[in-house]
């Protein structure tokens, strides 16, 4: 899968990223991405990136992207089941991870597109995220892809890690619902 065609509204450094399915070879650089969310201390509450093993078994291998420009992996995207009941099969909650000398390219538009679709195709039909209220580019992003605000959720848990370990944060939650269903 390739990304979108260039009549879209994207900064033209982003026009060149390849957005394809994530694969194996590519988890060291996704996890380097991941662990330096997690230090920022507004991407998780995780404490550290999983092992590979853990992170293939707990993410939908259809709806796994990396964003890459020249062999470089800038970005990645990666969903999870809510629930394993029935009745929530098409719910999913997802991540999207940026690094820090691609933000403001438009890579996260690039990925959360390409899952958008994905999704879709895969015939689910919500995809939702809890955000931390002060990653305000994350909220942005998601309002202009059609995620609305569904709750905001109070002191929900501490952070486990870091300068803000055992202080209680809050969090959006967010959701788009499939048009396509």
């Amino acid at each position: 899968m390739t990304s979108e065609a260039a009549t879209d509204s994207r900064p033209s450094d982003a026009k060149d990223v390849l957005i394809r399915p994530m694969a194996k070879q590519d988890w060291p650089a996704v996890r380097e991405i991941f662990t330096a969310g997690i230090e920022s201390g507004h991407a998780t509450f995780e404490a550290a990136a999983p092992e590979w093993d853990h992170f293939d078994a707990t993410r939908l291998t259809d709806h796994r992207l990396v964003a890459e420009r020249e062999g470089r992996i800038l970005g990645w995207a990666a969903v999870s089941r809510v629930s394993s009941r029935a009745a929530y099969s098409g719910v999913v909650e997802h991540s999207i991870y940026v690094a820090g000398e691609a933000r403001g390219l438009g890579i996260g538009k690039c990925l959360l597109r390409a899952l958008i679709a994905s999704t879709e195709a895969g015939g689910l039909w919500t995809i939702q995220a809890s955000v931390f209220p002060e990653n305000e580019a994350s909220l942005r992003l998601h309002a202009a892809e059609g995620f609305v605000v569904v709750g905001h959720r109070s002191r929900i848990a501490r952070m486990p890690y870091g300068p803000l370990a055992g202080q209680w944060r809050d969090t959006v939650l967010i959701e788009r619902r499939s048009s396509a269903l």
